[in-house]
């Protein structure tokens, strides 16, 4: 992807474009890099999407996000204070530059240095006893004053304790919604105060109220965000579990608070530790596991140029698409698995993968998985409202 270089910067037409592509129907993270390398920028992938969708199999009309669309949002975030950086920028937080498929774009506000300091998430129930309140800010106090910033995810409970606990010392918010949109209503005053002080990001559209399955990709910024990610009180079934196996996939160290085995709380914890989560009972099992991380180079982010789609192979033809539809299903392969099967060029694979995702008819999956969805399964995008 033409993405800018570690600390370069967009200039302020290739931001607006970036905006306008990312705010477009089934543009996801995948798909903008897929787009934004085989077209060479932002702006002429543009001008392809209605010819893309359609050789995808739309239905109607892909909703493109307009000119006016994106300049009306990026005028609404600078009054509201805020401010869209781009993978590869100075200011973009530098863990997240190595998630599978990172943000383009990210709205923050606050201080983005925060996000430059070693990270450690803390994650829990929303319905947290009082003593696992009391856990998750002694945590993030201790690990504030050890030079660490804490990330969360602005819910009540577990979330809102950690971020209290770490507010004088650094304090990351990722959210389900637009930055205008916290939720829940009443962590409002919290999160103003990590406005001022520590750093909010968001992924989604200003206007955007956040829905159910809007938090999963919350739950990815923060695992992303994180050197390693702290769970303490989660069920068996709750997001803090998606948080941490999210973590893992990418990589970060997952550790878990011991819970009482009468606590239902405690069941999704006790499981992380048989699992073979790190056991936490005070800051000090979390930073001598971090303690070695940091002492070696970072890896270098990963690099984000492709070679163009239609590298030395044919457009792919109807029967190329009609070979690769029937080799897809619900259930999701690689998409190694599909070049092997079809037999086909990988760039003519992954062009019709780009036809159908800009047609709403494929959702992408950790680990460069596929499957088929059927057009009703599939939201059209929302644009600023």
């Amino acid at each position: 992807m033409n993405a800018p270089q570690q600390g370069a910067q967009l200039s302020d037409r290739q931001r607006l474009a970036w905006l306008q592509l990312l705010r477009s129907d089934n543009v996801g993270p995948a798909t903008f890099r897929q787009l934004v390398n085989h077209f060479g920028s932002a702006e002429a992938a543009l001008e392809m999407l209605p010819e893309l969708a359609a050789r995808g199999g739309a239905k109607g009309r892909i909703v493109i996000a307009s000119r006016d669309d994106a300049e009306h949002e990026m005028e609404f975030a600078r009054r509201f204070g805020a401010r869209f950086v781009a993978v590869g920028e100075a200011d973009y937080p530098p863990l997240m530059r190595r998630m599978d498929q990172p943000p383009p774009l990210l709205a923050v506000t606050g201080n983005p240095t925060v996000a430059h300091r070693p990270t450690i998430a803390l994650v829990g129930a929303r319905n947290a006893s009082i003593t696992g309140t009391k856990i998750a800010r002694k945590l993030a106090s201790a690990l504030g004053a050890a030079g660490f910033a804490v990330a969360s995810g602005l819910a009540r409970g577990i979330d809102a304790a950690a971020h209290h606990g770490s507010l004088e010392t650094g304090t990351i918010a990722a959210l389900a919604g637009g930055l205008d949109k916290p939720y829940p209503p009443e962590n409002k005053a919290l999160f103003d105060a990590i406005c001022d002080r520590g750093l909010v990001m968001s992924e989604m559209p200003f206007g955007w109220i956040p829905r159910a399955r809007d938090f999963p990709r919350r739950n990815r910024l923060v695992a992303g965000a994180a050197m390693g990610l702290v769970v303490i009180e989660a069920a068996k079934r709750s997001g803090s579990l998606i948080s941490a196996r999210l973590a893992a996939e990418m990589g970060r160290l997952v550790f878990a608070v011991p819970g009482s085995p009468f606590d239902p709380r405690a069941g999704g914890t006790n499981g992380l530790l048989k699992d073979g989560a790190i056991l936490v009972t005070d800051a000090d099992d979390i930073a001598s596991q971090i303690a070695p991380l940091l002492d070696r180079p970072p890896p270098a982010p990963e690099h984000l140029e492709e070679p163009p789609l239609s590298a030395s192979a044919p457009p792919p033809s109807d029967s190329d698409r009609t070979l690769i539809v029937n080799a897809l299903g619900p259930t999701p392969v690689l998409i190694d698995e599909i070049i092997r099967h079809t037999g086909l060029h990988a760039a003519q694979v992954l062009t019709v993968l780009l036809e159908l995702d800009l047609a709403g008819r494929l959702e992408r999956h950790p680990g460069n998985a596929v499957s088929l969805v059927s057009a009703q399964d599939q939201e059209p995008g929302s644009l600023f409202s």
